[in-house]
């Protein structure tokens, strides 16, 4: 096998920009796979994220790059991020080769991209939709096109891709050569190989399944609708920096930031619905550690480039457990320590067992913080916080107050039982999630209901669900400094608390916990905003939309 770089015979370009990286030993997909593509084979990678089949097919392309205009090599990647990534990644292996790469996605206009076309592009990587936009539009021309890469092709065949996918290989030259990279090979995957390319050569590389063991695993067996209120248990107690969630579908993603942000956890979701520039300014805030947590599917996560997760949160566990591997993979890098959580309900156990088998790993089964568990753990904050302060002793002004207080009469031990009650006064906005008991004969799903059923949650507060003929009507918000507005939309449109928090807390750019009161009626809605940021909101009129439908709002009368 082979042992270094140097017996690659890469050129020297190449070399040098691997060697300021500081590559010195490829990886085995690397040392399997660049001297198959350097002979000129098609291939067919079998690899997992994280096993380095970027560089495989990225050192071979250019190595072979010759300082022509026309686009020279094709790569297929299924999301935005990826695409981004690998381009970055190429221009790093080739920047002593003057090579232009160019990433082309949707979500951005396609002016400056066609310009760029028109300039002069020698790799362009990009998303099948947008790809096929631009050959259509005669904007991009791969008649010349030497070299061909489907990345991922499972995870574009799972977004619906693979129309897209056959029809730019239809385009392409038959005497291309064809790189197809897959953790998985489903028979339309099997299919598209045998009619685009000729003699694919196999090179399958397994990720290691005890790279999990340096992880700390865990499950916590709830009832599927109480899995919100344990994520909060544990927000309590857990020393999280920042964290992932995995959720199965977009809407989930969405339905569970907005209902974090309302319980106070700073949390926004990554999903396909968001345009570039938004994901990047997610992405920005939670990597200046604006941003605590971040809640994803699986395929939105993939090209993520995030470091230092000190935890990985399963909302469900995945259907495969080769993918819980990829998901817990995001936390424990570089050394440190990492833990990943699986809210586990009773259907979900047979999934875990069969993680247990992949990994060669009992996941523990660990019991949720109780009510006194968490009380004790937020007065030992407050002790902790205290003794900090008074270490530093930067209390001039407060002691000074102390002391009038003590000369008008007051008790020193009660000033400071007073001063610890005030500084404890958010915690009422912050109750605990009552959790239901999940017993070892457990009811199905579908009989239990959780404790708060029958109440819906508004804001940081959980109020009793009201019958339409019992709510009091008009526009007067029923709380001091708060201003009620009307929107335009209503149960009829299936509007939900979260579609509203979420959508004004975004486009207003305003905290989701800061939202007052929501009442929705048939046909419209209220919703509480704090006086001093109604402008605010008001200002983004117009940009409001749920789902595919704009909302508006006025100030309720």
């Amino acid at each position: 096998m082979t042992t270094d770089f140097t017996s690659l015979n890469l050129r020297d370009e190449i070399m040098h920009a691997i060697t300021e990286l500081g590559y010195s030993t490829p990886t085995p997909i690397q040392a399997a796979l660049i001297p198959l593509m350097l002979s000129g084979a098609d291939v067919i990678g079998q690899a997992q994220t994280g096993t380095g089949k970027t560089a495989a097919f990225a050192l071979p392309i250019l190595h072979n790059f010759q300082p022509q205009k026309h686009v020279q090599a094709l790569v297929l990647a299924p999301t935005r991020e990826l695409a981004l990534q690998v381009a970055d990644s190429m221009n790093e292996y080739g920047k002593h080769l003057n090579v232009r790469v160019l990433a082309v996605y949707g979500g951005q206009p396609y002016g400056p991209q066609i310009s760029r076309l028109n300039r002069g592009v020698n790799i362009v990587v990009g998303t099948p939709g947008r790809l096929l936009d631009l050959i259509e539009r005669n904007a991009l021309n791969i008649k010349h096109l030497r070299t061909l890469v489907l990345d991922e092709a499972d995870e574009m065949l799972n977004m619906g891709f693979m129309e897209d996918v056959e029809k730019i290989l239809a385009e392409t030259p038959a005497e291309r050569q064809t790189a197809l990279f897959s953790a998985t090979l489903p028979p339309r995957i099997r299919s598209l190989a045998s009619r685009f390319m000729r003699d694919p050569q196999p090179v399958t590389i397994k990720r290691d399944p005890t790279n999990a063991l340096a992880i700390e695993q865990r499950y916590y067996l709830v009832h599927e609708a109480d899995k919100t209120n344990a994520l909060t248990r544990l927000f309590e107690i857990e020393p999280i920096k920042s964290a992932l969630i995995f959720a199965r579908t977009r809407a989930e993603t969405a339905a569970l930031a907005n209902e974090l942000v309302v319980r106070g956890i700073p949390a926004e979701a990554i999903h396909g619905d968001l345009d570039q520039n938004a994901r990047e300014r997610v992405l920005g805030r939670f990597r200046a550690n604006q941003l605590k947590v971040l809640v994803a599917t699986d395929v939105a996560a993939r090209g993520l480039d995030i470091d230092d997760i000190s935890h990985v949160f399963n909302f469900h566990l995945p259907d495969d457990a080769e993918v819980y591997i990829h998901r817990i993979g995001r936390t424990g890098r570089a050394g440190k320590a990492g833990v990943a959580i699986t809210l586990l309900s009773p259907k979900e156990k047979r999934r875990l067992r069969e993680v247990e088998a992949l990994t060669k790993q009992t996941v523990t089964k660990m019991e949720l913080p109780t009510v006194a568990d968490i009380h004790r753990h937020r007065e030992g904050k407050v002790v902790e916080n205290l003794k900090v302060w008074l270490g530093r002793g930067r209390y001039k002004r407060e002691l000074e107050m102390v002391q009038e207080l003590i000369q008008a009469g007051y008790d020193p031990l009660n000033i400071a039982a007073a001063a610890i009650k005030i500084a404890r006064a958010d915690e009422k906005q912050r109750p605990i999630a009552e959790i239901g008991e999940v017993k070892s004969d457990h009811r199905s799903e579908k009989q239990y209901k959780p404790k708060n059923a029958g109440r819906e949650t508004f804001g940081r507060r959980e109020l009793p669900i009201k019958s339409p003929t019992n709510r009091k009507r008009g526009g007067s918000s029923h709380e001091e400094g708060m201003v009620r507005l009307k929107i335009n939309k209503g149960k009829s449109s299936g509007i939900r608390p979260n579609d509203i928090v979420g959508t004004i807390a975004f486009h207003a750019n305003i905290p989701g916990y800061t939202i007052g009161k929501i009442r929705i009626e048939d046909t419209f809605t209220f919703v509480d905003i704090p006086a001093d940021l109604v402008e605010q909101v008001m200002t983004h009129n117009g940009n409001y939309r749920i789902g595919k439908e704009k909302i508006s709002l006025a100030k309720a009368k």
